[in-house]
């Protein structure tokens, strides 16, 4: 896995933070231009309803984007370091929601009446409202009382570990380079003191 692709599998809303990885100089934003976000939502495609979207993202999405990530760092960093969440992000987040609300529409599929969930409105105000509910989904989930940080020194991405003893975001981004770490470390050649 490269550093600029994103790393995906945590719940959505983490996934959406985890966009933003560290890099040699700093912060990268994956999700810098229209067309990385376009990308990022093709990887994430089977986690969201846009199925019948044909539109490519815009500036404007990106911006409504960009601020229900911030937003949800900003709750899920507090969380992280046992702090009361900023109350203006957790408006926005509810704010985001109430702009493109979920509505069952009901359909005939031939066969019975099914539920199909529609957002109306701009792409960025869906996008947004979509993912402000997959971060209160995960505010609100019991689990979240277990959201790690990796232990990696240059890494700032944070998971949701099934197993207690996850110490990496990934074992093949963070994971390897600890091991081979430990390992040159422990075969290295002690240096001559008379040197």
């Amino acid at each position: 896995m490269r550093e600029s692709e994103p790393l995906t599998g945590e719940p959505l809303a983490l996934d959406l933070v985890n966009t933003r990885p560290a890099g040699a100089d700093g912060r990268t934003d994956l999700l810098g231009t229209p067309e990385r976000l376009a990308a990022w939502l093709a990887v994430e495609a089977d986690r969201l309803d846009l199925s019948a979207e044909s539109a490519a993202p815009t500036e404007a999405d990106l911006a409504a984007v960009h601020a229900v990530r911030a937003h949800t760092e900003a709750t899920v960093q507090s969380l992280l370091h046992g702090q009361e969440p900023p109350v203006a992000a957790l408006s926005a987040l509810t704010d985001a929601q109430r702009a493109a609300p979920a509505v069952r529409e009901l359909t005939w599929d031939g066969g019975a009446v099914v539920p199909v969930l529609r957002r109306t409105g701009p792409l960025g105000v869906r996008l947004a409202a979509l993912l402000a509910e997959a971060a209160a989904d995960l505010l609100t989930d019991p689990a979240v009382g277990r959201l790690r940080e990796c232990e990696a020194d240059d890494c700032v991405m944070i998971f949701l570990p099934a197993h207690p003893h996850r110490r990496w975001c990934s074992p093949a981004r963070c994971g390897n380079r600890a091991r081979v770490a430990r390992y040159y470390q422990r075969h290295k050649q002690p240096t001559d003191p008379r040197r």
